[in-house]
């Protein structure tokens, strides 16, 4: 029997001619990542090890971005610890404020994960680098200790489901739409411990934003990973950003896959997921008269240039609201620059948004977008369990960054095709 895409790069870092499903290995590791929460946790994890250094300078990438600017006295002492560990052990890859970005979007940018590598990141949404083609999943604290001593990950190897994506998607449906509408089918456990491979001719119409969009959130379906074959789009970024050597994966053409599913993008509408998970998902038609407080757009999930431009595109020459707090916030100082660039800022600033510094701040619930009792967010973030994004009778419903912009304007969930015309 064949392998999968996730199976041939694990087999090959485990220096293995081939694994199946269930197996454990012992995989070398071409990226660890943590960020400030969590790396904070790893390093006496790491001294406990005995380690003086890191396995690999370059390896090893430690970026603050979910606490900072420091919101509060615990958050400047992680984010200490975090810093000091960095420069004593010389890692290169440390992003700190002033050139960080939140890092699901910062290490494609920079050009730190490309196809064919096995990174392991201390935070579950580090499956987004499969849509380049490399094999990327979460793991904890301790884990990441031991990776960023040794270079070394042990994984059960997993099975997969496989998505053959056809069609084109209509103007106002994207990336966001696409998963949501996965994990509304299959649920939060649907793809429990596998890998979610996206295969089909509709992958052409999906951008590489879409895409990190989608590979993102697969661990909202229980998913080990998600991972897009690797195609012109998929080079043609990965030489515009990296200089690193890549490897090309393909699966097998027997390969085994637990289910498959076929999912046409010219049928697809705007999704929301309502309270309190991911696949408590309706159509935009179905969602009835919902009055929101607030509105986010950003974080790992949407806050690429392309996500930018979709917000400032409906906000431009109209007017959030009043009393819809409408929070943008671009994912790294690239970004940032750019939307200035573009006119974007302008144009949020005008509507009557406000425009962050790049944070995962209110995602988390950290700072930047806090919410109190029985208030309503839109938000183009991941989650939206109870309490995610501040009180636990708040509600936070989830949504691509069009369907968040309409909202702003409406003061109410609502389709951006009806502010067209």
């Amino acid at each position: 029997m064949g392998m999968t895409m996730t199976q041939k790069i694990l087999a090959a870092h485990a220096g293995m001619d081939c694994v199946s499903a269930g197996q454990l290995i012992q995989s070398k590791l071409d990226i660890v990542m943590g960020n400030d929460i969590t790396t904070a946790v790893a390093i006496p994890e790491f001294k406990k090890t005995g380690a003086k250094e890191v396995f690999d300078k370059d390896k090893v990438v430690v970026v603050l971005d979910h606490f900072t600017p420091n919101k509060d006295i615990k958050a400047a002492e992680q984010c200490k610890s975090c810093r000091q560990f960095a420069y004593d052990t010389n890692i290169k890859n440390f992003f700190d404020v002033g050139e960080v970005g939140i890092e699901h979007a910062l290490l494609p940018e920079k050009g730190i994960v490309v196809p064919g590598d096995v990174i392991i990141g201390a935070d579950s949404h580090t499956c987004t680098y499969g849509a380049l083609g490399a094999f990327s999943t979460g793991i904890g604290s301790t884990d990441m200790a031991i990776g960023m001593a040794t270079g070394e990950c042990w994984f059960k190897v997993p099975s997969a489901i496989k998505f053959n994506i056809i069609g084109k998607p209509s103007k106002y449906v994207s990336g966001k739409d696409l998963i949501l509408y996965i994990i509304g089918m299959i649920g939060v456990d649907g793809a429990l411990y596998k890998s979610m491979e996206f295969t089909g001719e509709g992958i052409k119409e999906l951008s590489m934003d879409d895409r990190f969009t989608i590979a993102n959130m697969a661990i909202e379906a229980g998913a080990k990973n998600g991972i897009f074959p690797v195609d012109e789009l998929t080079i043609a970024y990965t030489k515009e950003h990296s200089t690193k050597p890549y490897t090309v994966y393909e699966a097998d053409a027997d390969a085994e896959y637990d289910a498959e599913y076929t999912i046409d993008l010219s049928t697809l509408r705007p999704i929301v997921a309502f309270p309190h998970l991911p696949e408590n998902t309706k159509i935009i038609d179905e969602v009835g008269e919902v009055k929101i407080d607030q509105v986010v757009i950003g974080s790992c999930t949407n806050g690429r240039f392309s996500d930018m431009k979709i917000a400032a595109d409906i906000l431009r020459g109209k007017k959030v609201t009043k009393g819809v707090r409408t929070i943008i916030i671009p994912a790294t100082q690239q970004i940032y620059l750019d939307c200035i660039k573009a006119g974007y800022v302008e144009d949020f600033i005008n509507a009557g948004a406000i425009f962050s510094t790049p944070t995962c701040g209110p995602c988390l619930g950290g700072h930047m977008g806090i919410m109190a009792a029985g208030e309503r967010c839109v938000s183009t973030t991941n989650r939206n369990f109870v309490g995610r994004m501040g009180h636990i009778e708040s509600e936070v419903y989830l949504a691509s960054p069009a369907v968040a912009a309409a909202s702003a304007i409406a003061g109410k969930i609502a389709n951006p095709e009806e502010l067209e015309g």
